[in-house]
């Protein structure tokens, strides 16, 4: 005969496993909290569900039979693995609990920006683990939208900008990076009408809003910009502009990441500055860990 067991939970394996420390149905209901009614209606079901009786109940009290004697040792071993499982969710639980993922697709620089949030952040909550992840330009929201960080550096807009809340950390002039053998490099004032015509280095497409306030489609008056190359990183950004693929729009606090020797950034009038902040995924706004960094940005920006 085969036992059905697939059904079988892990109350009914508690149940049985404690009226078989007992061997009394009252004592046992009593460390269960149940009543005995009910715990002998229970373990009657287990009986009749594994098609075999469990205890064998007379005048002189309650006894395991065979099967009773058998199923306890594995009953035990089944209960304590769960007990692990359910340990191990719980710590996995507060792991998660206790730290906060940042994401950024570059360091924030700027004057030791990064290192002044986190101590200021780990002073007020000592417990909590910071993990930084590193996000491709691909995805402008620094991976906010697919979930894998709870806070991160962005520059705005925001594709999708609804589901998301912020606070500017800076608001920087945006500058024109070009090769140092560029003819635009030797003059020192530029207008954004002297740069129409040049090939511009694009974010991919999928930075949607991002890609455009970076060819500032917003000061080209319809006009549509030439696209030299598309960059997702730093490093192609420096490889695009020393190779000559075109010009790009750069927030003067990262020049220094694309200045490394061959470019040069030059001020642009007529161009509405860059906001770089701190975002989190708005459904996210009450979560302690994500008000105490936006708290702590806030506070070393100023």
């Amino acid at each position: 005969m085969v036992m059905a067991t697939s059904d079988v939970h892990g109350r009914d394996l508690r149940y049985f496993v404690t009226v078989a420390e007992e061997l009394h149905f009252t004592r046992a209901a009593e460390r269960l909290y149940v009543s005995q009614p009910a715990l002998s209606k229970q373990i009657r079901a287990l009986e009749r569900q594994l098609g075999v009786e469990l205890f064998a109940r007379d005048r002189q009290g309650v006894t395991l039979t065979e099967a009773g004697e058998a199923l306890l040792a594995p009953a035990r071993r089944v209960l304590a693995a769960w007990e692990e499982a359910a340990a191990a969710v719980e710590e996995a639980r507060a792991a998660q609990r206790s730290t906060l993922t940042v994401g950024m697709s570059t360091s924030p620089g700027r004057g030791g920006l990064l290192p002044a949030i986190r101590s200021r952040f780990t002073a007020a909550h000592p417990e909590t683990a910071l993990r930084v992840r590193q996000v491709s330009w691909e995805d402008p929201t620094a991976g906010l939208a697919d979930g894998s960080v709870d806070v991160a550096f962005v520059w705005l807009p925001l594709p999708g900008q609804d589901r998301y809340a912020w606070t500017v950390l800076a608001e920087e002039p945006r500058l024109v990076a070009l090769p140092d053998t560029h003819p635009l490099a030797a003059r020192t004032d530029l207008a954004f009408t002297d740069l129409l015509d040049e090939p511009f280095l694009a974010l991919p497409r999928s930075a949607g809003v991002l890609r455009d306030h970076w060819l500032a489609l917003d000061a080209r008056t319809g006009r549509p910009p030439r696209i030299g190359a598309e960059i997702a990183g730093t490093e192609e950004t420096y490889e695009a502009l020393v190779a000559g693929l075109g010009i790009c729009l750069v927030a003067e606090g990262n020049a220094p990441l694309i200045t490394l020797g061959g470019v040069t950034t030059r001020p642009v009038r007529g161009l509405s500055p860059s906001r770089y902040a701190l975002a989190w995924r708005r459904e996210d706004a009450e979560r302690p860990l994500v008000r105490g960094y936006a708290r702590a940005c806030r506070e070393v920006a100023g």
